[in-house]
């Protein structure tokens, strides 16, 4: 049964997404925030189907920990739902994506309009700087800004290898981190989607000023420790 209404998904979601891709053609000519207006409006049909074909809920934790204005959220990232899941409840976000993702017809095009921040993880230094400026120039405008500091999707209840991205930003910032849980790849697999809940979980904020070494420790202690509880390890 697994099998067939994780397949009856993938149809869905498929289908959904190249609908979608040409109906948000008009917004090309309109305004940043109706771009991510309307990816919030996609994240929520994904979400929907999830529901009515799955049987996956969505639930999102800590919402007491997510200030108004400007924030910098630091993630766990298993699964693309990571991405397409959190479209519905961060207002206005500003994803940190790699390069390569830029090369997908219609998504390179909408994220470039939704001022999302490409980095070139071959740039080392340079692309560094170059993250920290963006980053700094999205905060202007009062953004949810996501980094999700493995870099790449990582399997469930293994350890992540956390990049320098993050600390750079913490440094240059100087605000706090926000660190986010989630259990996304148990329930979203390569194939299957297994019922159950999904949980998004905002941990309370590392505070600016850490030492680079401390953060990076606290930093991964909170997001994999919390990732893992999620799990049930």
């Amino acid at each position: 049964m697994i099998q067939v209404r994780s397949l009856a998904y993938l149809i869905y979601f498929y289908g959904l997404s190249v609908v979608t891709a040409f109906a948000m053609l008009p917004c090309l000519l309109g305004s940043r925030r109706g771009m991510t207006r309307a990816m919030s409006v996609y994240g929520r049909c994904v979400t929907w189907g999830l529901r009515v074909i799955c049987g996956i809920k969505v639930e999102v934790r800590g919402l007491e920990h997510l200030p108004q204005g400007p924030v910098l959220i630091a993630a766990k990232h298993q699964c693309m739902f990571d991405i397409f899941g959190s479209f519905v409840f961060l207002e206005d976000h500003c994803y940190v994506m790699r390069k390569e993702l830029m090369v997908i017809p219609f998504f390179g095009w909408y994220a470039t309009k939704a001022r999302m921040i490409v980095i070139d993880r071959k740039g080392h230094s340079a692309a560094l700087r170059k993250l920290v400026a963006d980053a700094k120039d999205r905060m202007q405008d009062d953004r949810r800004l996501v980094i999700f500091p493995e870099g790449t999707r990582g399997q469930p209840g293994k350890p992540g290898d956390y990049k320098p991205g993050i600390a750079a930003l913490y440094r240059e910032l100087d605000m706090p981190v926000l660190p986010m849980a989630v259990n996304t790849g148990v329930h979203w697999q390569k194939f299957l989607r297994v019922p159950g809940t999904i949980v998004f979980e905002f941990l309370p904020p590392i505070p600016a000023g850490l030492k680079r070494a401390e953060f990076m420790r606290e930093l991964q202690s909170r997001i994999d420790t919390a990732s893992d509880a999620l799990l049930g390890l």
